[in-house]
């Protein structure tokens, strides 16, 4: 340290000389350079810059001293970034006593602040840059613990910038009207203004003030040049990005200076509105326009606005949300019980595909709307069968739909709040409380009235649709608007041209969840009658909602009305849940079949409410004083038991599922089940209409609903097929079950007050503990042997055990005639049974048992009974009456009998059934016409399938549980009451038939078509689905004819102009006189994807589909032997061909509908494998191109690259959402930074690749780009080395903006590469 003391100190001795003596300012520097190299020191020196600035500020602050330092500066001794560094903390402070030190620091900052290449390239870079942070406090002042020296260069602008913009205000006197009232930075000088003015005197003290003024508009200009320059304004960008806190206090500073500063006025080369203009948000500095090929990418993804035309069931620009309408197809099928809301899902998907397709939020709301309009067109004129789906797809337009537009909006108003919560109280009334989404949905919902051809309610929803309208007739003649006038209103009340559609409808909705008003009354055209045709006196009282609210009893007339009038506000039913809670044991009975009418069904703008009460009411508290050994539910049996029966309807699920609430209707029927299987039988309950409900009731009516909510019913052919790749885990009741405490728990963690108020206070579970079925212990025994069923066989009975007894006691109650004077069905040894007429007779007794015990003894009647049969001891009818007196006895035991069947039906043990009409019912009187409908619809779609066979069969047979099972199913009488019993049977039965060799599946399709004629079009389509499980082909056939169809390239094909109507059609059903019509391809596809075998296997089928596809776009849709004899003619070089921009748009579409059918097909399992396996296995693969090379290169080579981008992103958008709003989120980093990493590794030459050097060129930038402009928050969440390595390659191809684009949203982590970039580039 000495020896370092003395050579600065003979620096300084050298320097002092030097002045004395009147050297030459550059010999002087020539000289320091010299004798400091063969010091040994490392120029610049850092030391040197800390001793030179020293010495000026303020013992030798003379002219020849800042000389000395400017030549210092100029060959490099001294580092420039730090001197000004060094500089900035002494003389800002000092400015006013030292206003020609100021002035001259400013020169020297207009100097060298913006050579920062020579301060990269240069040797010490990290140690100078590690000294100016130490030097400006950068750690305690932005808060930045980070020593990468590009991080460190943007924060020694922002602080250069922001010093001079404090300086600035503090000389005008405005620093004091920020909300700090002072700088963060060291602009003041530590003695009074006084102590330094008294001492100049006159003249002196005016050129001082002159000066300081002269300085504060230097400084003010200086602030301009830094946002003008290309560099440095493209460096404060990345602390705008990246340092938003820091920014935003930065630029209220700036705009405080914009408004008020008599310098900036005053200024000749800078004026108020271009330091604003320079510095607003809207300038757009890292730009994703790129060089070479990309360019036509970025032409393609630029912001176009939704056309209004084509108000039918398929546009053109329908195709950009193309996606919402295969997933709401998707979600209808209602063999399929979702554990997650549709309104969470639909809002990222929308969110997605704003995003994607860089739209106004205007037209993603009207692209939602018209898509879930087109569903329920689809809808209305569909054929009967046993899952009705109008209902729910009015749920979908008019509750979950809007929900997701609801969310949307609220996220962006939160979003507000939060930033007005930051805000300081002078900036609040800047920023508006409501967003500019809520304005677009308004916009939206006004522009609906041109689509008129898709708001035609269906029948059930016209009354309602009128009575909207006549709601708004109402407010518009001054009536008060209540539901009062309505309930009193019939259809004869209402004016002749008072008739709504599905938009007063969607209005209605928006309104109640308050994200519209009364105000949309008003809208032109909204309303078209005259206000004077509303009827003024309206007399009587009739019972309704309104009639509640004022205190009128339950009476059975009232409960009648609101059983089939839904609520229209959540007031309402509150008051219902309130009389459910608290009311007589007969109001609280009156009131849950209330809550299971129309309220639920058909009540959307409070269904989300009246869903989660009837949640909430099947777990009642434990009473006040309530004591005893047994539960408290069973004193609330006849109640639980309407719940029960009111929503075990398979529509009434489906809208339970859709709003996300299965998880918590599963938790609350497994303490139902629990205790109700545990009671005796000859525990019952009188109802007031005299019925009597035993506990066997209760539990059944709790136990098949519960097994309705998970994937019970799917055939164990997944579980034991060595070819079958099963995606994802069904649901089971541990599933369930976690998945409703993640629920509870995120929304206890829930910081949205907007979702955390949204629901009635009332519907708060009482318990939030985490549930775990081990609580369970009943339901759980017999989930396991349900499990064990399908695994292995039975394992022998030891005669004389409790379970033994109970199964002989069954099989003499079920088989009774047959079991007199025979031998036992029950193989037992010799002298184990006693008399079976005996047995007979105390049968009835025995079975005074728990559920659960009978469940548990069921597997072995049905081994048995099917035993039996095989072996002539029991004929095929009195299986069957057995089988239904089963059944009849306990309904629970439906499911047992599935699982068994099913599982017995894979094993392949059993002998064959004749389905020959004798012993089993014969379908011969309508098979033949039902395997040709059914070849009928999969040739008709474009799909050739030669192996079907069309009658011909000499014996039609079955799987003998198979037969047993089909003919247990039609025993039953089609009403109310059997309903929820064949919706629990019905959907096993239909998985089984498609697993199993054909014509099985015609052969139940054609026995159901028997006995329900009008099902008849319901049962071939469903049965069609056999042939997509037996033949891959067929479905790969169908998927190329559903690529075809969307996007219109073959004038043969269904629907020759493309788009969603060309997809999907108009639904399903008998169109057309004399049979069944045609189906949409799409259609088709989702009904039958579920029953592929090998779903990783469509994965790579729908990746060649797509290339095959671009193909095709690229050729115009044109055939083979046409293209070939276009090229003879004299058009030749253009033979075929479209315009790129057309042909992008086809692209994308093309790629949407892949990565839709991916997501549909696989949910996000399938995606993250596409993206971690498929898609670099397909770009490491060689692949084979046509002869004439036109494959290989050129346009198809580069639209193949851009088509897998949008591909590959689409998919990963419709799985992960485009920010962290969706759970899958959490999944999205490992995924992403895998593929990135491929990505990297093949630019850096690591990977050698197969594809075609285009394709993959257009691939890397066509992503890269997305990414960067569609989902930048996936970025922060990559290891930045990977993006690094991804940059520097996308560099090497001279795509410069595009790699800095990709830095530059990568986070703060990143911000220093892309400020070495921006500067080494120099742009």
């Amino acid at each position: 340290m000495e020896v370092e003391q003395r050579l600065w100190d003979g620096v300084l001795e050298m320097t002092k000389a030097a002045q004395e003596r009147g050297t030459d300012p550059l010999i002087w520097a020539m000289q320091l350079s010299s004798s400091l190299a063969a010091a040994g020191v490392s120029l610049p020196s850092v030391e040197l810059a800390e001793v030179l600035v020293s010495s000026i500020c303020w013992s030798n602050n003379v002219p020849i001293a800042w000389k000395f330092l400017e030549r210092a500066l100029t060959i490099r001794v001294v580092p420039p970034m730090l001197v000004l560094a060094l500089l900035s903390t002494r003389v800002i402070p000092s400015r006013r006593r030292y206003p020609g030190a100021y002035r001259l620091y400013m020169e020297l900052l207009k100097r060298y602040a913006f050579s920062l290449p020579s301060l990269i390239n240069g040797p010490n870079y990290q140690e100078i840059m590690e000294s100016i942070s130490d030097v400006l406090q950068f750690s305690q002042i932005l808060g930045v613990q980070s020593s990468e020296p590009g991080l460190l260069v943007v924060e020694f602008i922002f602080a250069m910038i922001w010093e001079l913009l404090d300086a600035s205000l503090d000389d005008e006197g405005l620093l004091e009207l920020t909300t700090e009232k002072q700088s963060r930075w060291p602009t003041r000088g530590q003695d009074m203004e006084i102590d330094y003015l008294g001492s100049f005197e006159g003249k002196k003290m005016e050129r001082h003030a002159a000066l300081s003024k002269i300085n504060t508009v230097m400084a003010v200009e200086m602030i301009g040049e830094f946002f003008r320059n290309k560099v440095t304004s493209r460096i404060l960008y990345l602390a705008r990005r990246n340092m938003p806190m820091h920014w935003e206090c930065f630029i209220q500073h700036l705009r405080l200076l914009a408004a008020n500063s008599s310098s900036l006025r005053s200024s000749k080369n800078t004026s108020p509105e271009e330091l604003l203009q320079l510095t607003s948000d809207t300038r757009i500095l890292l730009s994703r326009e790129c060089k070479t090929n990309s360019q036509h990418f970025h032409a393609v993804t630029a912001r176009s606005p939704m056309s209004s035309a084509g108000q039918c069931h398929g546009t053109v620009r329908s195709a950009l949300w193309l996606p919402i309408d295969i997933y709401l197809e998707d979600i209808m099928d209602g063999s399929q019980v979702r554990d997650t809301s549709a309104a969470e899902t639909l809002m990222g998907l929308v969110k997605s595909l704003q995003a994607l397709n860089q739209t106004t939020w205007q037209d993603a709301f009207l692209g939602l709307w018209t898509a879930a309009l087109r569903l329920v067109q689809r809808e209305r004129n569909s054929s009967e069968g046993p899952v009705p789906r109008l209902d729910t797809c009015l749920c979908m337009l008019l509750s979950i739909a809007t929900l997701a537009v609801v969310n949307i909006i609220e996220e962006e108003e939160i979003t507000l709040i939060s930033e007005t919560e930051r805000s300081s109280i002078s900036q609040r009334k800047d920023i508006k409380s409501e967003g500019k989404r809520r304005q677009d949905l308004v916009s939206s919902l006004q522009r609906l009235d041109d689509f008129e051809g898709l708001l035609t309610p269906p029948p059930p929803a016209s009354s309602l649709a009128n009575q909207a309208a006549a709601k708004a007739m109402m407010f518009l003649s001054g009536l008060t608007v209540g539901s009062g006038h309505l309930d009193v209103m019939t259809l004869n009340d209402l004016p002749l041209n008072c008739s709504g559609n599905l938009r007063h409808l969607i209005v209605e909705a928006c309104i109640a969840r308050n994200v519209l008003d009364t105000s949309a009354y008003l809208w032109p055209g909204y309303v078209k009658g005259r206000c004077n045709q509303i009827p003024r006196s309206i007399s009587g009282q009739t019972p309704g909602w309104s009639s509640l609210m004022k205190g009128s009893p339950l009476t059975p007339q009232m409960v009648s009305a609101l059983v089939s009038t839904p609520a229209t506000s959540l007031a309402e039913i509150e008051r219902m849940y309130e009389i459910a809670i608290s009311g007589t044991d007969e109001e609280k009975i009156s009131a849950a079949t209330v809550f299971c009418g129309t309220s639920l069904s058909r009540g959307w703008n409070i269904q989300e409410h009246t869903a989660l009460f009837i949640v909430r009411l099947l777990s009642p508290a434990v009473p006040t004083g309530f004591s005893g050994s047994d539960s408290h539910l069973i004193g609330y049996a006849p109640f639980l038991n309407v719940l029960l029966v009111g929503i075990s309807y398979i529509d009434c699920i489906q809208i339970i599922s859709l709003h996300g609430l299965v998880p918590q209707l599963a938790a609350a029927l497994m303490p139902i089940c629990e205790v109700f299987g545990s009671c005796p039988p000859n525990m019952s309950w009188t109802l007031n209409t005299g019925e009597e409900i035993s506990a066997h009731a209760v539990f059944s009516n709790a136990f098949t609903l519960l097994l309705k909510l998970w994937r019970f019913d799917q055939p164990p052919l997944e579980h034991v097929m060595g070819d079958v790749t099963p995606v994802g885990s069904p649901l089971t009741p541990e599933y369930l079950l976690l998945a409703r405490n993640s629920q509870l728990a995120s929304c206890e963690k829930s910081k949205n007050p907007y979702k955390t108020n949204r629901y009635s206070r009332l519907a708060y579970p009482s318990s939030r503990a985490p549930i775990f079925m081990d609580s369970f212990p009943k339901l759980k025994r017999w989930h396991r042997q349900h499990q064990e069923c399908i695994a292995s066989t039975l394992s022998a009975l030891v005669p004389g055990n409790p379970v033994h007894q109970i199964v002989e006691a069954l099989l003499n109650m079920i088989f009774r005639k047959i079991n007199k004077g025979g031998q036992p069905l029950t193989p037992t040894t010799s002298g184990s049974s006693a008399s079976s007429t005996s047995g007979t007779e105390d049968s009835s007794l025995r079975l005074k048992i728990p559920a659960w015990d009978i469940l548990e003894a069921v597997p072995f009647v049905l081994d048995a009974a099917l035993t039996a049969c095989a072996h002539g001891r029991l004929s095929p009818r009195e299986l069957t009456t057995g089988l239904k007196d089963l059944a009849d006895f306990l309904p629970a035991s439906l499911a047992t009998i599935v699982s068994y069947f099913a599982a017995e039906v894979t094993r392949g043990l059993w002998k064959p059934a004749f389905m020959n009409g004798t012993d089993w019912p014969s379908p011969a009187a309508n098979l033949s016409i039902i395997e040709q409908q059914i070849k009928k619809i999969v040739a008709a779609t474009g799909v050739n399938v030669p192996c079907l066979s069309i009658g011909g069969s000499s014996s039609v047979t079955l799987p003998l549980p198979l037969a047993a099972l089909v003919s247990l199913t039609i025993t039953f009488k089609l009403d109310r009451a059997t309903d929820r019993y064949l919706n629990l049977v019905g959907p096993a039965l239909s998985h089984l038939g498609i697993g199993c060799p054909w014509p099985c599946m015609p052969i139940i399709a054609a026995l159901w078509a028997q006995k329900v004629k009008r099902w008849s079009d319901f049962l071939v389509f469903s049965a069609s689905q056999t042939v997509f499980h037996h033949n891959s082909d067929a479905a790969v056939q169908l998927l190329r004819v559903c690529f075809t169809a969307a996007l219109g390239l073959n004038s043969s094909s269904v629907g020759s102009n493309g788009g969603v109507g060309a997809l999907l059609g108009h639904g399903f059903g008998s169109h057309f006189t004399g049979g069944i019509s045609a189906v949409a391809p799409g259609i088709l596809y989702l009904r039958v994807h579920r029953a592929v075998r090998n779903v990783m296997f469509m994965t790579e089928e729908i990746v060649s589909l797509l290339m095959h596809t671009v193909k095709d776009i690229a050729n115009s849709g044109l055939p083979k032997e046409k293209i070939e004899k276009l090229k003879k003619t004299k058009y030749n070089m253009k033979y075929g061909q479209v315009s790129l921009a057309a042909a992008m748009t086809q692209v994308k579409t093309a790629a949407s509908l892949a990565a839709s059918l991916v997501w549909i097909t696989g949910g996000l399992t399938l995606v993250q494998s596409l993206i971690k396996e498929t898609l670099p296995s397909w770009f490491i693969s060689v692949h084979g191109s046509d002869p004439n090379g036109e494959e290989s290169r050129g346009m198809v080579a580069m639209l193949g690259g851009y088509a897998l981008a949008y591909f590959t992103v689409f998919s990963g958008v419709f799985a992960w959402g485009v920010d962290s709003a969706s759970p899958a989120y959490i999944r999205r980093p490992k995924v992403l930074g895998k593929h990135l990493e491929f990505l990297a590794s093949a630019l850096d030459g690591k990977i050698s690749l197969g594809c075609n050097k285009a394709t993959w060129k257009a691939y890397v930038t066509g992503y890269v780009s997305l990414m960067v402009g569609c989902t930048p928050k996936w970025m922060l969440e990559v290891d930045v080395e990977v993006l690094k390595r991804v940059s520097k390659g996308l560099k090497q191809w001279n795509e410069e903006e595009l790699a800095l684009a990709l830095l530059g949203i990568s986070g703060i982590r990143a911000m220093g590469a892309a400020a070495e970039m921006i500067i080494g580039s120099g742009f």
